[in-house]
């Protein structure tokens, strides 16, 4: 058995994503274990380069995470053949640029999401990589949650029937930062530094209905500014101009052919009164199932019970009791780290990987149809993104 070692360029990692699920529980969790294995039971080990502006906060970052390698010259780690792997999770509005970088540079590229702020970049930078030949990849990682990747194998099994519906619930409340420090960075909440609910969430919220539940034909979307006034990391009061909360409703096209309807509810002002910070809940004729971040709980067509409608009496059925558990069948490791996985292996051995820059690039599409929809307040046809 043999071990292989593969240069990878880490680019904005000091950020709270980056650091904790990108490098922390990514690429440090896999030099760990011992690298990533392939087909015929070799290894490749990540040899990361940690790439920012900071010094100081590469150093301290590097020396944590006993990362030997670290810089503050992109061009230079870009020059580098040794390093043949780009990451990018810094902020949207430079990512088309450092990714063409990168790709004229013949690296293959990996990137958070979203993988740019408007469409016309994202399928830009898709078709760069397409033309290119080189491997390239956008984080999907909601797909390899241990709730979601359960409620993919009830739907698999055909255990909805016909596919009726999905309603997501997704945010919890973010302070101000007046009476309780901020729980996240005040740029989310300015539209100009790249912030706001939409462009955040309806990435993610596009390959899941995509992949899980069925293909996103059209959408209605209002958004909202509820909270006009934060302050920021050095508690000075700002005025908000993003977005923190939406509203949507989506027409989809089930596997079956049949169609499907999804409701969208995501706010940053809200409090949390469900079993998770983010919820599916999907209907069907043979049975439902509600799914969070890490369980699953179904209620099949046989099971289902019968509650009577009186507003006259108090309610006496526990609803909550009445659904039964998805077992965990598997060990559910970190869905970063999983993709992270995969990707490596693509770039390896050729493995087929799914979750390239064109599928980044409908993220996108979903994004400006709801943005338009809000703005002109109407239904927006979603057509097939051809890169």
């Amino acid at each position: 058995m043999a071990t292989q070692q593969l240069g990878i360029i880490m680019h904005g990692v000091t950020g709270r994503m980056g650091m904790n699920q990108h490098l922390i529980r990514s690429i440090v969790a896999i030099r760990k274990q011992g690298g990533v294995t392939l087909s015929n039971g070799d290894k490749v080990m990540p040899d990361p380069i940690l790439i920012g502006r900071n010094a100081e906060k590469m150093v301290a970052l590097a020396k944590a995470w006993n990362i030997e390698r670290w810089g503050t010259d992109l061009d230079q780690a870009l020059a580098n053949p040794a390093d043949t792997i780009f990451f990018d999770a810094g902020t949207t509005q430079m990512r088309p640029t450092l990714l063409a970088k990168a790709i004229r540079a013949g690296k293959h590229v990996y990137c958070e999401k979203p993988i740019a702020t408007n469409l016309n970049e994202a399928v830009e930078i898709a078709r760069l990589a397409e033309k290119s030949g080189l491997k390239h990849g956008a984080v999907q990682d909601k797909l390899f949650l241990p709730g979601l990747r359960k409620l993919d194998m009830l739907r698999r099994a055909g255990f909805f029937g016909k596919m009726l519906s999905v309603r997501l619930e997704f945010g919890y409340w973010v302070f101000e930062g007046d009476l309780q420090p901020i729980q996240r960075p005040s740029w989310n909440y300015r539209t100009e530094d790249g912030g706001g609910m939409i462009l955040d969430m309806m990435c993610h919220w596009r390959y899941v209905l995509d992949n899980l539940f069925g293909e996103v034909k059209s959408i209605s979307c209002i958004g909202a500014t509820h909270i006009p006034e934060r302050w920021d990391e050095a508690g000075k009061p700002y005025k908000a101009t993003a977005d923190d909360a939406a509203y949507a409703t989506a027409e989809l096209i089930g596997h079956n052919g049949e169609p499907v309807i999804a409701q969208m509810n995501m706010s940053w002002a809200t409090r949390v009164n469900r079993e998770d910070l983010v919820t599916f809940h999907v209907d069907g004729t043979h049975g439902s199932a509600v799914a969070g971040l890490s369980s699953c709980k179904a209620q099949s067509r046989v099971n289902t019970p019968r509650p009577v409608w009186n507003p006259d009496e108090k309610q006496t059925m526990n609803f909550s009791d009445q659904w039964q558990e998805v077992p965990d069948t598997q060990v559910y490791d970190n869905g970063f780290k999983i993709q992270w996985e995969h990707f490596i292996r693509h770039v390896v051995e050729n493995e087929p990987y799914k979750w390239t820059l064109p599928e980044g690039a409908k993220g996108v599409q979903l994004v400006e149809a709801a943005l338009e929809s809000w703005k002109e307040r109407r239904w927006v046809d979603v057509p097939a993104l051809l890169v």
